[in-house]
């Protein structure tokens, strides 16, 4: 059984400094780590907030995702693909469930084809020129609709491997967006061929 909010909490607490700071992660001071740790420190560990704040679309009346399902790149019946905008690596598609799902409630048809479906993609994404790998995250602490990132790592930049690549995402410039665009339309195009559905 896992610890209580409170156990947990005093657990890692218990770890820290004589400011509440814990120690730097070892992934700080791998070569690919976007932080240099000289002067870097911990945020401080908040105490638990309960019951947790609901995520956005807990109500599919108040779910963005449900109100665009006809917005994005591709589409078929039961899924909808879109590029996200000013992001800094070459490309961060998004993909959602037309329907309002989690992935915890997913029915088992839609979960297997999801499979299906993410791998499609990441072939595309990796077939980019340029493009070494196609990262694939589900967080879901935000928003209540199943929503599926998928970044295009860009090739030769080793120092973007793994789970980094989100954070060097938001410090990287503004990738040009006719470029992501170009990009874009070549994966919903590319899916078209392979999976079926519609630009």
């Amino acid at each position: 059984m896992a610890m209580t909010p409170e156990e947990f909490y005093n657990r890692a607490v218990a770890a820290a400094d004589d400011e509440q700071r814990l120690p730097l992660a070892r992934m700080t001071g791998w070569d690919i780590s976007p932080f240099d740790p000289d002067g870097l420190r911990v945020a401080r560990l908040r105490p638990p907030v309960l019951p947790e704040p609901p995520r956005h679309g807990e109500d599919p009346s108040d779910c963005s995702s449900c109100r665009d399902r006809d917005k994005g790149i591709w589409f078929n019946d039961r899924w909808r693909l879109t590029r996200i905008a000013k992001v800094g690596v070459p490309l961060v598609l998004m993909l959602h469930p037309r329907d309002h799902y989690d992935l915890a409630d997913l029915p088992d048809d839609l979960a297997a084809e999801l499979g299906v479906l993410s791998t499609h993609i990441a072939r595309h994404v990796q077939a980019l020129p340029h493009i070494s790998r196609a990262h694939l995250y589900r967080v879901g602490d935000g928003g209540a609709h199943l929503h599926l990132w998928f970044f295009a790592r860009p090739e030769g930049q080793s120092q973007l491997y793994g789970s980094w690549l989100v954070i060097w995402d938001d410090l990287l410039p503004e990738y040009p967006a006719d470029l992501a665009d170009t990009d874009a339309n070549a994966v919903a195009d590319a899916l078209v061929t392979s999976f079926g559905g519609r630009r």
